[in-house]
């Protein structure tokens, strides 16, 4: 016990640090929805690393944040996703979701390869660009367990391309001739974090938002069997893998938090919502404080091309499925 709260105090300085740097995270991804809370919470954490070196009493809380914190979001976020409203909305984005999603990865694997990218890296901006960005690497984190470097480089090289396709999906759209349920299944399946989708999608109309908002409810379900099939193939090939470990308990937790939502006081459900993107924040400012400059830069631009090819590929097969269930 003694020895725990030790370990706890440890923590206090670099959680300050992360609180400190969170809060007006939060506020200027108030301000600037298009890039998020999450976004400029990173961003603050690599300036504040590279600028004012903080002490190294400070590594314990950040390397909290950075680690045990994210699998605490990541369960808080189960809360927004209720299931009932996912099942009976979704199911017809699901055929293309699917195949979005094997196409993610398939290209991440390929061209990543070809590109010479690191394992984990080419899982991650898989992963983030198949699903739902900066939810979906923060979900397989802790299972893939990679640098710190690896993950900011795979969460800076997704948000970019949300910020790019909020622009460029209206006019691509307009060019298409595309329906306001076409443009939505479009949107929600092909940008990808949720920001994003909304913004382009009540940028085309209103109807194409909510359609566009309920499909990325759906495909942010895919959270939970990529992370287990993630957990099962990295375990399995880990020195002293064991099966405790290929079901990630905060994965469990997410579809508990998921399922008992909507039995939940209207009241609790909101304030966990709330509670939810802002540890999400703390996490990813908690990521940034661990990151070094130098070894991103050493990395180079095939991680950027990487990001670029899989995004296109993503968005090119929604095209093509949409095209080929008339559903455009």
């Amino acid at each position: 016990m003694t020895s725990r709260l030790l370990s706890a105090k440890a923590t206090i300085p670099g959680l300050l640090l992360v609180i400190a740097l969170a809060v007006p995270a939060m506020l200027l991804g108030k301000a600037v929805p298009l890039l998020g809370g999450a976004v400029f919470g990173m961003l603050l954490g690599l300036l504040c690393r590279a600028f004012l070196k903080p002490a190294a009493s400070c590594k314990p809380g950040i390397q909290f944040a950075s680690k045990q914190l994210l699998q605490y979001s990541i369960v808080g976020l189960g809360f927004s996703l209720p299931l009932h409203q996912v099942v009976s909305t979704g199911l017809k984005s699901l055929p293309i979701s699917l195949v979005t999603l094997a196409v993610a990865f398939g290209v991440a694997l390929i061209a990543g390869h070809l590109l010479r990218i690191p394992e984990k890296l080419k899982v991650l901006i898989g992963a983030g660009t198949a699903i739902c960005g900066g939810s979906a690497i923060a979900a397989i984190t802790p299972v893939l367990e990679p640098d710190e470097h690896d993950m900011t480089y795979a969460l800076s090289t997704i948000f970019m391309f949300n910020v790019v396709a909020v622009v460029i999906f209206p006019i691509l759209g307009k060019m298409l001739g595309m329906s306001d349920a076409g443009f939505g299944l479009w949107a929600g399946t092909a940008i990808n974090d949720t920001s994003s989708v909304v913004a382009a999608g009540y940028a085309w109309s209103s109807a194409a938002g909510e359609y566009a908002t309920i499909v990325k409810l759906t495909r942010a379900m895919m959270i939970v069997p990529v992370t287990l099939a993630i957990a099962m193939i990295w375990q399995r090939n880990k020195p002293g893998g064991s099966m405790r470990r290929v079901i990630p308990w905060f994965i469990i937790l997410f579809v508990l938090a998921s399922a008992i939502n909507e039995f939940l006081p209207a009241g609790v459900t909101l304030a966990i919502q709330h509670v939810a993107p802002f540890l999400v924040i703390g996490a990813l400012t908690g990521v940034g404080l661990s990151t070094d400059f130098e070894r991103l830069k050493r990395a180079g631009a095939r991680p950027l091309l990487l990001g670029l090819v899989v995004w296109v590929s993503v968005a090119a097969s929604s095209l093509a499925m949409q095209h080929l269930t008339g559903a455009l």
